[in-house]
This record gives C-alpha cells, structure tokens and sequence, in this order.
C-alpha cells in the first residue's frame, strides 16, 4: 500500500490546481460578463430606458458581490443612485452613492469617488444647511483634482467634474450670499469650461450663474448681460434633452424679467416673462410626460423585484444543481487548460492593442476638440474687441465733435475754454487708448500693411506738434523743431504710422518732463538717387528712464514706478506700439537716458523722394487745421440714425459752407436722393431699416457717379477692404480728424465735377 500514496497525492495535487486554475478562468469571464451588463445598463440609461437600465445594473452588482468584484459592483451601485434620483426615491439614491464610495475607496476609482460626492452634494443642497452641504463639494473636487479620473470608457472626465463641482458650489453660496466665495468658484469654472464635452450647454449654465450673483449685487445691466448670452447659446444649440433645455431657458427668461423689472423696463420685463412662460408650459408638459413614465418605470420595476425575487429562488435551486456537476466540469476543464491559456494570451494582447487605438483616438479627438476650441476663442476675442470699440468710437465722435464746434465759439470765456480744452484732451486720450489697444491686434495678426502717400516732412511734424498745445500748457514745457535744411521737402511714406510714433515719442516726453525743454530733430544721413536716410530725435530733459528698466518699458502694459510717473501711468501700450511700428518700417527704436538728466529716443527710416509730385503739392498743400475753401455752395446728405452724430456732422458741414440734409436711416437716404440731386452723400454704414451697405447698392442701381462716403466706427479690416464692393467711393472713421474729413469731401467733389465737366466739353466737340 505504501508505494501506492505517493501517487495518490500526485494525483489529489494535480487535481487541485486544475479546479484552482479553471475557477480562475470562470472568474475572469464573470468579470467580462459584468463589465458588458454595465456598459449596456449605461446605455439603457443613457436612452431613457430607465426599467432596462435598472434590471441590468441590478444582475450587474449581485455578480460582482458574488465574486468581489469591487470595480463592477462600484459602478452599478453609482448608476442605481442616478437612477434613484431620477424617481425621486432619495433614500435610496443616498445609500447607493454611499455604497459606490465605500467601494471605490478600496478600488481607488478617482472617477466614481469625485462623481458620488458631486451627487451627493448635489442631493443634500436643498436638504440639509449649506455647512453640511460644502465638504461633499470639496470631496468631490480633491478626487477631481487628482490623475487618472476617467469613466468606464477610459475617457478623461476631470475638468468636466470639476466644473460642474464648482458650479454647484457657486450656486449654493449665491443662495446664501455668500457672494465673494461664489464668484471665486465661478472664476475657476470659467478656467474649466474649455475642456467641456457640451460647450453651448455648459457655458449657458455658467452665465446663468454669473448673472445670478450680478443680480444679487444689484448690478442688474451686467447680469441682463449674463442671462441673455445663456439664452442665446440654449436657443441656438439643439444638443441636448428639450425637457432640460426649456426647463433652464425658462429660468433664465424669469430672471432677465426680474432684472427690467428691477431697471425700471417694464415693457421688456413682461415680454421677456412671457417668454418664461411660454418654457415654463412647455418644461411642465415634458415634466408630465416625466412623471407618467416614472410612474410606469415604478411599476415595471415593482413588478421587476417581485420576478427577481421569483427568480433568486429559481436560481438557487439551480445553483445546487449547477454544484453537483461542477466537479465533472473541473475534470473537463482541466483537460483544455493549454489551449485556454493560449487563448487568453492571445485575447489579452489584442484587448490591449484595441484598448489603446481606442485612447489614442479619442485623443486626437480631443486634440481636435481643443484646436476648434482655441479658434473660436480667437474668433471670439476679435469680434468682442471690434464690437467694444465700435460701441467706444460712436459716442466718442459725439464728444470730440461737439467739444470742437464749441471752441471754435468766440464768445467763450477764458475759463470755459480752458474746460472745453481738458474735455477735448481727455476724448482724444480716451480715442489714442481705443486705437491703442485696436494696434495691438492688428500688430498681433500681422494685418498691419505700410502706405506709400507723398508727406511734407515740415508740415506733417509742426501740426502733430501743434497738437500738443494743451499739454505743453499743462505741463510748462516747450518743444522745439529742429530740421536739417537739405531734408527733402517731400517723401512717399506712411504718414499715420510715422505720426503715430512721433506722437507717441513725444506724448511720453511730455509725460515723464515738467518745466523742460523737449526737442524734435529731423537729421539727414545720406541721399543716393531717389532715396534718402533720416535720422529721427525725440529729446527731453526729464525724469529719465534707469538703465535696469530701459528695456521693460517695451512689453506689453509695462510701466515705471510710480514715484518715476507723477502724471499718470497710462497704459504701458504706447512704446511697444511704437516699437513695433518701426519694426515695420524695417528700423529700430533706440533710446538713451540718465536719471534726472533725460531721454533720447531715436530711430533711422529710409523714404523714396517725390520729385515729381513737388510742384503739384506746393500749389495744392494747404496747413493742418485749414479746409479746402469752396465758392459754390454744394449740397450734402448725411445718412446717420445716431441724433448726436447728426448734429457734429451738419455743424461742421454747415461752417465750412455746405448745404447739409438729414436721413435717419438708409431707406430714407435712398428716397431723399431719388427727390433731390446731391454733390456728395455720406453715408453711415451700421444703421435701422436699411444698413448703408444696402443704400449704396440700391443708389448706384440708377446713379453711379455721385461720390458716396462711408462712415463707420468699427476699425475691421474686412469693412475697409470690402467697402468698394458696395459702391462706396471712400471711408471714414469715426471719430475723424476735421482736416481729414474735409480733404476728402472736397477731394470727391471736385473730381466728380472736373468729370463732369470734361465729358461736357467730348461732348460739345463731338456735336
């Protein structure tokens, strides 16, 4: 008997690993089992089939308890809480979630813990006081804030969790006015709005947010604002559930009414609550149907547990079946365990290999998400920038326009001069600020092109010089022109951008000098043909600039401290402005300075010699602040709906001799130059009824040769690209300087009149 026991414990041996390795297998197919239950559960859910769902997350959990599969039965009891709240079951829903985090602490499921407290936080906020509610936000964001936070499907969903963390946070703070916590929270959603699946939905619910603590701060323009972007992006995006949508959109329609009501606006208060209504209906026609299929979801799943219960005991009766025969099918088993093995190894490799396809393409999905993201935002920031200083230029060309047509007044007072005189200081400042900030763009986006126009040198640096009589008086300090006699008189260049820099050079002189002595000096270097080399100078005898800080003044919003800048610090654009111009002019902007002694700044431009067109300039050049003076009195429509800007412009029109008519919007600009002939229209291109874009067609359907002028106070490159494709003859913008303006007003006159008349004389010699 003895040599026999030897190989019976072999053989016991033998059979022990082959049951220990088969229940190996078997536990890995449960686990693969559980994983395909819950992803179907997640999209039953998904599609609202709420008793489908249900039935499957519960098979789902009594598995994986079965076996101890955390991650699974983690899973299946967080939908179940999602799905408890649903039915308003809250009990319920409360003690899934908390059996989802009991178990992802053990798993380390960074997704399902940040998830559950969000839940939870979002469960108790109605229930409990907001000191309970807060640490199950905060829960939520530190598993949020942490690495590897991603679904069942591998997908990364951090930031789309913090983000509706913090706005649940914000929201509850606004409740209880706490408002300084609620607009830190809605600052950092802000920074996580980016990187959300949904962007229309999720920045509506964020406005909504930051309108809310607007009106609670009684700021009720600024959160109409808020309310009303919300509106627009839910109205434009058909994304997402139309019950959800109308539900939030009469919210945001009730507090747009609540804040006319607040300002006064009782007519835009009760067309906007009709609005609200009208979502209101509609919100609680879906919340019924809702509430029908919830009904209909309870029962099925009333009916469910008592079949489930039916069938455990089923179940039970087979598992003790299933047990006699589990020692055969070990022995079975045992007898494939090579080739199962080769098999999981093969079908591992190629999960594997197709779980990281999958994270790679949906990483290039988000790379894409992200490109298509910051082009919007791009997009973005050129509209609003366009469409703030459109909004910035118009009343500016009010205040500057009719400041200037009082001054010009002889019975004013010293003293109302010298006020009249800061007011048209301080519009002109407000204007080099707006076209300041508009340079920076377009100097940004490389859109900036340089001009060749013939220049008088002399006359071009006396008037910009000129220009700052009122600061020269403030300031007590005295510049001088210094201009090498054998300067050319007459050069191509661009002459905006040329004064835009001595401007800027000697606006900054006159800042950092008081009492002083500034000097502007034109010096020649060299002639060679047709072209000839300067040398520009701005000196003062000022604060100075320390040599440390002599290169910072050129970022972007730099500035001296401020006992080195006791008039004002401005706003650090102008140097770099400059800087960069004359990097467009391919020179450099150098400068010199001392402390207490003063600054230099310099730079070299090369220009082309206009020989030619000297005699023509002398007979025709007439001074800066001068018009071109006419003998006949021509006739002028103004086409313009803003009432200010109709006054400045017939004003200034009617001083220099001009028969001026008013038309309020384009339709009416059409018909009062289909009655009357006009020498010259000027015509507004934003404006009610018809756009002057549509005037001008329409005019040059029947008239192509009366010049038309467009006006505008949008600096876009495309309007002034594309204003000849409407018919316009020319542009201005608004505010515009009067010498400029009426160069070329008269400019278009008279070549429309010297046609005219030319093709009277063919005509005569003809006949």
């Amino acid at each position: 008997m003895k040599p026999n026991l030897p190989m019976k414990a072999r053989l016991l041996c033998g059979l022990l690993l082959c049951s220990l390795l088969t229940f190996g297998q078997t536990e890995r197919h449960l686990i693969h089992k559980i994983d395909s239950i819950n992803n179907l559960a997640i999209n039953y859910y998904d599609a609202d089939d709420i008793v489908s769902s249900f039935t499957l997350f519960n098979q789902a959990m009594h598995i994986s308890d079965s076996i101890g599969d955390n991650y699974g039965s983690a899973v299946a009891n967080f939908t179940l809480g999602k799905i408890y709240l649903f039915m308003h079951e809250f009990d319920k829903a409360e003690s899934s979630f908390n059996k989802a985090i009991s178990i992802s602490e053990n798993t380390e499921d960074n997704y399902l813990l940040a998830s559950s407290f969000l839940n939870l936080g979002e469960l108790f906020k109605y229930k409990y006081a907001s000191d309970e509610v807060v640490p199950y936000y905060e829960k939520a964001i530190s598993y949020a804030e942490k690495d590897n936070v991603r679904d069942h499907l591998n997908n990364e969903k951090g930031q789309e969790v913090l983000f509706e963390t913090r706005l649940g946070l914000a929201s509850l703070y606004i409740n209880n006015d706490h408002l300084n916590k609620a607009l830190i929270y809605l600052s950092r959603a802000e920074e996580n709005l980016a990187n959300q699946t949904n962007q229309s939905y999720s920045t509506s619910k964020l406005r909504l947010l930051q309108g809310k603590l607007y009106s609670k701060k009684q700021l009720y323009q600024n959160a109409n604002v808020k309310f009303l972007e919300a509106a627009r992006l839910l109205e434009r995006d058909n994304t997402y559930d139309s019950e959800e949508k109308s539900a939030l959109l009469s919210e945001v329609y009730k507090a747009i009414s609540e804040c006319y009501a607040k300002l006064g606006d009782d007519s835009e208060a009760y067309k906007t609550l009709l609005i609200h209504n009208e979502y209101r209906n509609a919100f609680f026609n879906a919340e019924r149907l809702r509430q029908e299929n919830l009904a209909k979801s309870k029962f099925s799943i009333e009916n469910y547990k008592k079949v489930a219960i039916e069938a455990n005991n089923q179940r039970m009766l087979q598992q003790e079946k299933s047990d006699k025969i589990r020692n055969v099918n070990i022995v079975v088993l045992a007898t494939v365990f090579l080739l199962t093995i080769s098999l999981l190894t093969m079908y591992k490799s190629y999960a594997s290999k197709r779980r990281l396809s999958d994270i790679l393409k949906e990483r290039n999905k988000l790379l894409h998400n992200a490109k298509d993201q910051a082009v919007k935002s791009s997009e973005l920031k050129s509209n609003f920038i366009s469409n703030v200083t459109h909004e910035l230029r118009t009343p500016l060309y009010g205040v500057v326009g009719i400041t200037s047509l009082l001054l010009k007044n002889n019975d004013l007072s010293e003293k109302d001069a010298k006020f009249l005189k800061s007011l048209k200081y301080s519009g002109d400042y407000l204007l080099n600020l707006v076209n300041d900030i508009l340079q920076i763009g377009k100097i940004e986006s490389k859109k900036i092109k340089l001009k060749h126009i013939t220049v008088n040198l002399r006359v071009l640096i006396e008037n910009l010089v000129n220009s700052f009589d009122y600061r020269l008086e403030e300031s007590n300090n005295q510049i001088q022109i210094t201009i090498d006699k054998n300067v050319p008189e007459f050069v191509k260049c661009d002459n905006v951008r040329l004064s835009q820099v001595l401007i800027n050079l000697v606006g900054n002189s006159i800042k950092f000098t008081e009492n002083g002595k500034i000097n502007v000096k034109v010096k020649l270097l060299d002639i060679v043909e047709d072209t000839v080399s300067l040398r520009f100078e701005v000196e003062d005898n000022g604060s100075g600039i320390p040599k440390e800080k002599q290169k910072l003044i050129f970022e972007n919003f730099s500035q001296l401290d401020e006992n080195n800048n006791t008039n004002y610090q401005g706003t650090g654009l102008g140097l770099p402005i400059t800087k960069n111009i004359i990097e467009l002019f391919g020179s450099t902007l150098e400068v010199e300075s001392e402390v207490n002694i003063g600054t230099t700044f310099s730079f070299e431009l090369n220009f082309e010699i206009d020989r030619e067109a000297k005699i023509e300039v002398r007979e025709t050049h007439i001074s800066k602040g001068e018009v071109i003076a006419s003998n006949k009195k021509y006739k002028i429509l103004v086409a313009e709906d803003n009432k200010i800007n109709q006054i400045v412009t017939q004003n200034l029109l009617q001083r220099e001799n001009y028969e001026c008519v008013i038309a309020k919007d384009g339709k009416e600009a059409l018909e009062a130059h289909m009655d009357t002939n006009f020498d010259l229209i000027l015509m507004d291109i934003n404006m009610p009824i018809m756009n002057g874009n549509e005037a001008t067609k329409a005019i040059r359907e029947f008239d192509t040769s009366t010049p038309i002028i467009a006006l505008t106070a949008a600096d876009i490159e495309q309007v002034k690209e594309d204003y000849k494709v409407f018919g316009f003859d020319g542009i201005i913008t608004k505010p515009f300087d009067n010498y400029e303006f009426f160069q070329t007003v008269s400019e278009h006159i008279e070549r429309t009149k010297t046609i005219e008349a030319e093709t009277i004389d063919i005509n005569l010699k003809v006949s």
